[in-house]
């Protein structure tokens, strides 16, 4: 059986006022490539579907004609929601409507019997059967834990033994004669950050042991770590990582689909597929002219621009301007503004020309056209007095 795993599309992006959407029309058209070539019979979308919790038109309109694509074939389509998705848009929404054209869409926690575990029969007679947990808040867990426990003694357990037990619910349905696959979206430990996740949901108890997974398990497809990589545990683990560098902490990021091989008497076989069509992430660090210099080897790379010289009027405009896609201007820290003056003086009986100076002097700021145009208001202001 060839599973398509993907995931954190991250549809709505944007990244410092630059949306990302033309960029992720032309990814998601290759993905959708990538499923017809390996021919897969199942494609997971282990989520983060969307940027925000509200999506725009355009950007679920880009995610539901994706996911239909995908359907195309007779391919099946098993879809999480992530922590940037709202878990009520997804289940009460694209789960019905996406279910009449086949997709399965789990949105919030579910027994197996009601979607939380699914058993699809692909085209060559195989059969595999999935255990799908979107991503558990903690409130969210608690919530989870009384629906599919059933068991009060077991509500005061931390977040990674109640996401373990609910995962052992869930995988029940595995036998020796189907391939096996959890799909979830959380934080493993061991795993590396992509550099453009929630702290907050990376860390503070949120994560969870590769052990989770029972043996049984054929392939664990996961969501939220945008790098791709594979995670020592019971079974083959991977995360997909996300289709585009998302943040420039990404920008090392090579975006891949994975496309995995699992039979119900082999370890599954996990082969990364490059995606192509998003623009490289590149942060230029120098002087002025040294970032200009290095910007023309740059190509579409948007551009994170960091100087390492004193702030000065209109800079960042001349960045902007020598290098049209740069969407950040930084100062180095080491050439920021000191937070408090290492000298206390008296304003007493001192011009406020010279304490402008004083406060470009602590902000370490030296551009001489700064104190005439404050000269010059000055005069204009007071009218010479």
């Amino acid at each position: 059986m060839k599973i398509l795993h993907t995931a954190d599309w991250h549809v709505g992006k944007v990244l410092k006022n630059q949306p990302r959407i033309d960029e992720q029309k032309v990814v998601l058209r290759d993905l959708v490539r990538i499923a017809d070539e390996e021919d897969v019979d199942l494609v997971v979308v282990a989520g983060d579907l969307f940027e925000t919790a509200a999506p725009n038109p355009q950007a679920q309109g880009l995610v539901m004609h994706t996911l239909m694509a995908l359907r195309a074939e007779g391919r099946h389509v098993v879809v999480l929601a992530g922590n940037h998705d709202s878990p009520r848009l997804v289940h009460e929404v694209y789960r019905p409507v996406l279910g009449e054209l086949g997709i399965h869409v789990v949105g919030t926690p579910q027994r197996p019997d009601r979607g939380g575990t699914v058993t699809v029969d692909t085209r060559s007679g195989e059969r595999a059967v999935v255990a799908a947990l979107p991503f558990l808040s903690h409130r969210y867990a608690v919530r989870a834990a009384e629906v599919l426990l059933h068991d009060p003694s077991r509500h005061n357990q931390d977040y990674a033994n109640r996401v373990r037990a609910i995962v052992d619910v869930l995988c029940r349905g595995f036998t020796a004669d189907t391939v096996n696959l959890v799909t979830t979206h959380a934080t493993l430990l061991g795993g590396r950050w992509g550099g453009g996740e929630r702290a907050v949901q990376t860390l503070l108890g949120y994560e969870i042991p590769p052990d989770t997974f029972p043996t049984s398990t054929h392939y664990a497809a996961l969501g939220h770590l945008h790098r791709y990589q594979q995670i020592d545990g019971p079974c083959p683990i991977a995360y997909s990582g996300s289709p585009i560098a998302l943040d420039f902490g990404e920008e090392a990021n090579e975006p891949v689909a994975l496309v995995v091989h699992a039979t119900p008497d082999s370890r599954a076989k996990i082969r990364p597929v490059p995606l192509t069509g998003g623009r490289p992430l590149a942060t230029l660090r120098g002087t002025l002219d040294e970032v200009v210099a290095a910007g023309e080897e740059a190509g579409d790379a948007f551009l994170r621009v960091v100087l390492t010289q004193k702030a000065a009027a209109g800079l960042a405009d001349q960045v902007r301007e020598k290098l049209p896609n740069t969407l950040d201007v930084q100062i180095d820290e080491k050439f920021r503004a000191r937070t408090e003056s290492t000298v206390t003086r008296s304003r007493i009986g001192r011009s406020p020309t010279d304490l402008f100076a004083d406060f470009l002097s602590e902000r370490e700021i030296d551009d001489p056209r700064l104190g005439e145009m404050f000269a010059e208001l000055l005069e204009e202001s007071t009218g010479g007095r």
